[in-house]
C-alpha cells in the first residue's frame, strides 16, 4: 500500500504517509503545562508517520478551552521538551501545532479580564467552556488594532522559537476551525475595511505575517506547515465564497517553501479545492476529512493527496498504522472521556492484542 510508503514533506522525511491529526484533549497540568501524562500519550502514538499534537496556545490571551497547553513560558516549554523526548525515544516525529483563539475565548481565560479579541467586534453564536467546564456565552470580542496584530504576529514568532528550543522536527500554524487566523479569513467574521480587511488579499494578511515571523522563529521554513479548513462551519465561521477565499489564502504562503499544506475536506466534497491550494502555497498536501485506511489509499493513488492525517481512530488505536496494515478491526473510542480527566480514555487503550 501507498499509504505505508515514506514521503518527504520539506525537510522532514516520514516513514509512512500516516499522520495523526492535531486533536484537543484538555489535559494540561496547573499553569497549562503537558506533563507526563501527555508525553506517555504521544510516544503511544510515535508509529506514525507524523504527530501533529493538539492546539497549543501562543500567549495566554490566545486559550479559549479549559486546561489546554501552552508554549509562551519556560514551564510550559519544559514540559513539551520532555514530550519530545518520549516521543523521540520512541522512534516518532512530532510537530507542535500553534493557535490563538481569538474570538473563541472568553474573558475567564484573559490574564486581565478582559474581552477576547478578533478581526471584528462580532461576537459568534454559541457557548465557551469555562475553566468548571460550564457553558457561557461568548461575548463580543475587541476589535484588534495594528498594535495589537503586530502583538499577536510576535506571539506566534516567540512561541515557534519556543519550539524549536523544546527540540520539536517542525511546526504548524493553525489557520482553521474557527480561530483568530480564520476569523481574518473569511468575510462572515471580518468586516475590515482597513488592510486586514475587504478583499480576499487583505484579509489573508495576517496569515502571511504569522508564517513569515514563525519560519524566522522556528529557523527553518521547510519545517513549517499550515492547517486549513475551508468547508468547516464549526465556531459559527462562514464565508460568502470560500473556493475563492482559500486557493488565495494558501497563495500568500507560496514565496516562503513550506513543508506542507495540511487541509480539512471530506472525501466526497461538491467542490474540492485542497489540491489547488497545495499548489498554489507551492507544498506538499496533507489531507484529513474522516478518512480510514482504503479511502485514504485511494486519495494518495489518485493523487489527491501525499499524506493523510487520521483524528479520531488514533484516540483509541495507539498503534493505528500497525492495525491498518494487518487489517485489524479499530476500537472504538470513549466519548466520555474525549476532553478533560485523566489517564482514562487518554492514555489507557492497549494496542492490538494488548
Amino acid at each position: 500500500m501507498r499509504l505505508f510508503e515514506p514521503v518527504t514533506l520539506g525537510a522532514v522525511r516520514l516513514p509512512s504517509r500516516i499522520v495523526m491529526a492535531p486533536m484537543t484533549r484538555n489535559r494540561a497540568g496547573p499553569g497549562n503545562v503537558p506533563g507526563p501524562l501527555t508525553a506517555t500519550y504521544y510516544a503511544q502514538r510515535a508509529s506514525a508517520g507524523l504527530i501533529v499534537t493538539e492546539s497549543i496556545q501562543v500567549s495566554p490571551e490566545g486559550q479559549g478551552y479549559p486546561t489546554t497547553p501552552g508554549l509562551n513560558d519556560d514551564a510550559q516549554q519544559a514540559g513539551w521538551a520532555a514530550v519530545v523526548e518520549a516521543v523521540h525515544a520512541a522512534g516518532g516525529r512530532i510537530a507542535a501545532q500553534l493557535v490563538h483563539a481569538g474570538r473563541i475565548s472568553h474573558p475567564v481565560f484573559q490574564p486581565d479580564g478582559g474581552l477576547p479579541v478578533a478581526p471584528s467586534a462580532i461576537a459568534p453564536a454559541g457557548f465557551a467552556y469555562g475553566p468548571d467546564w460550564r457553558k457561557i456565552p461568548f461575548e463580543t470580542p475587541r476589535a484588534l488594532d495594528a498594535a495589537g496584530i503586530a502583538a499577536v504576529v510576535d506571539a506566534y514568532g516567540a512561541a515557534a522559537a519556543r519550539a524549536r528550543a523544546a527540540g520539536f522536527d517542525a511546526v504548524e500554524v493553525h489557520a482553521g476551525n474557527g480561530y483568530l487566523v480564520d476569523q481574518f479569513l473569511r468575510d462572515g467574521s471580518n468586516r475590515r475595511s482597513d488592510r486586514w480587511g475587504g478583499t480576499a488579499e487583505n484579509r489573508a494578511r495576517i496569515l502571511c505575517d504569522i508564517a513569515g515571523a514563525v519560519v524566522a522563529g522556528f529557523g527553518a521554513a521547510d519545517r513549517v506547515g499550515v492547517r486549513f479548513s475551508p468547508w468547516n462551519t464549526y465556531n459559527d465561521m462562514t464565508d460568502s465564497d470560500p473556493a475563492r477565499t482559500f486557493p488565495v489564502a494558501a497563495g500568500v504562503l507560496g514565496g516562503l517553501g513550506l513543508a506542507w499544506v495540511h487541509v480539512v475536506e471530506p472525501a466526497g466534497t461538491a467542490e474540492p479545492i485542497a489540491r489547488a491550494m497545495a499548489a498554489a502555497a507551492g507544498a506538499p498536501l496533507i489531507l484529513n476529512g474522516g478518512y480510514l485506511a482504503e479511502a485514504a489509499e485511494a486519495a494518495i493513488r489518485g493523487g489527491a493527496a501525499d499524506a493523510v492525517s487520521f483524528g479520531k481512530p488514533f484516540i483509541a488505536n495507539p498503534d493505528l498504522p500497525a492495525r491498518f496494515r494487518a487489517g485489524l478491526p479499530l476500537a472504538e473510542a470513549d466519548r466520555a472521556t474525549i476532553y478533560g480527566g485523566g489517564a482514562k480514555g487518554y492514555t489507557d487503550y492497549p494496542p492490538a492484542g494488548g
